[in-house]
């Protein structure tokens, strides 16, 4: 068994993840996103908007400024000359994940989520059941409150059928979660639930794989996603339980598809992903959103950057080290600082109430390449500046370059 130096893992993770491509020279195209999917493979979604949401922010940190649209029709919109790349569903949290992946997440290898409470809900009320399904199909792409109104209002009121409307929300997520209904678009952040079968098509859905296959291929796209990654990390990035990523792992191992590697400093196993690459060098800069997959496992952030983070955003004010929505800085493969972000709408400005650098960092290049990021990323975001606050060892320098 060979072994990897932390410096070769670390670029080959950084390589798997799209941080050794340059980012285009042009306006990113559907193309690029397309090549920024083959590698993470799946984009998760979150409901915070102090900066940026998080499902635009890790195109923003591989392309640079880039047109949301890109995402908001491969995810939400489809023609016959330009079809539907994405689909929402549960993976790592709620994410968008390729329409041709569909299959593998409902193919039993993962384990049913939070919503499978709610089976009991649609046991006993199956009449409820099919209203929903039955008011999406008559109104759909259509809104929970909508729902609501149709199945809970005086239109579909039957004797002894009155249904809450919050178990009518509950009944739109068991059916999400069990694959009956997806989102067929969104309206602002807001899901409009449509049948599956009008959002995926009928290939894909007749399409079937059984558990075994399906773990297996979700961890080959883990790991080829995260280059080099322990067992834990792999099975993280799907969610999947651990007997089902063990097996699969094992029989990866068998067929070649993941190297059995040891890692500096690394405590457990890790694997290498067959085809995985590592460059002699990784460039560039990147602002981290709290949710980009190169970072969102905390212990492999730490273990493969000596980075320590954690979401501050449930943490008492008092009591916040960093800030409210923290994003970490990547400059030629290190993580050489953080910044607090927050968009300020009203102000037309990007603010930086703090901004931290790491132990060992060069402040003066650190604070120059940082403010050239900001700078991209307030113009992206249709703001007219930056604006640093005075918390952290960066800030008075970093005030300076972006005035």
């Amino acid at each position: 068994m060979r072994t990897m130096s932390l410096p070769v893992a670390r670029r080959t993770a950084l390589a798997a993840q799209g941080f050794a491509d340059p980012r285009p020279s042009g306006p990113p195209t559907r193309r690029h996103l397309q090549r920024v999917l083959s590698r993470v493979q799946l984009i998760q979604l979150d409901s915070v908007n102090v900066a940026v949401r998080a499902h635009y922010a890790p195109l923003f940190a591989r392309l640079g400024a880039y047109d949301p649209a890109l995402i908001d029709e491969a995810a939400w919109s489809h023609s016959a000359r330009r079809p539907r790349l994405l689909v929402e569903y549960w993976a790592h949290e709620a994410s968008l994940v390729p329409v041709g992946d569909w299959p593998l997440l409902h193919s039993g290898a993962k384990r049913q989520g939070w919503w499978r409470h709610y089976r009991g809900l649609a046991e006993r009320s199956p009449s409820l059941v099919e209203d929903v399904l039955a008011v999406v199909k008559e109104l759909g792409p259509v809104g929970a409150g909508a729902i609501e109104k149709e199945v809970a209002g005086e239109s579909r009121r039957a004797p002894g059928a009155w249904w809450d409307r919050s178990e009518v929300k509950k009944i739109c997520e068991w059916l999400f979660g069990m694959g009956q209904l997806t989102t067929g678009t969104r309206r602002g952040f807001e899901r409009l639930y449509d049948l599956t079968e009008r959002v995926v098509p009928p290939d894909v859905l007749a399409h079937r794989v059984d558990a075994a296959q399906g773990a297996r291929q979700l961890v080959e796209r883990s790991a080829r996603a995260l280059g080099v990654a322990t067992e834990t990390d792999l099975r993280d990035y799907y969610r999947l339980g651990p007997e089902v990523s063990r097996r699969a792992v094992a029989e990866l191992v068998d067929e070649g598809t993941l190297e059995p590697v040891r890692v500096e400093s690394w405590r457990q196993q890790a694997y290498r992903h067959a085809a995985a690459k590592a460059p002699r060098t990784v460039t560039g800069r990147a602002l981290l959103c709290p949710f980009d997959p190169l970072i969102w496992e905390r212990a492999r952030t730490e273990r493969l950057f000596g980075f320590r983070y954690r979401i501050e955003i449930y943490v008492p004010e008092p009591q916040r080290v960093h800030g409210y929505y923290v994003f970490p800085f990547l400059l030629d493969g290190e993580l050489v600082a953080r910044v607090d972000l927050k968009a300020d709408r009203a102000a037309g400005v990007l603010r930086v109430p703090g901004a931290f650098a790491e132990p060992g960092a060069d402040h003066a290049r650190v604070a120059a390449e940082l403010a050239a990021e900001l700078s991209l990323m307030a113009g992206w975001l249709g703001l007219g500046g930056v604006e640093v606050g005075e918390r952290g060892a960066l800030a008075t320098t970093l005030g300076k370059l972006t005035r």
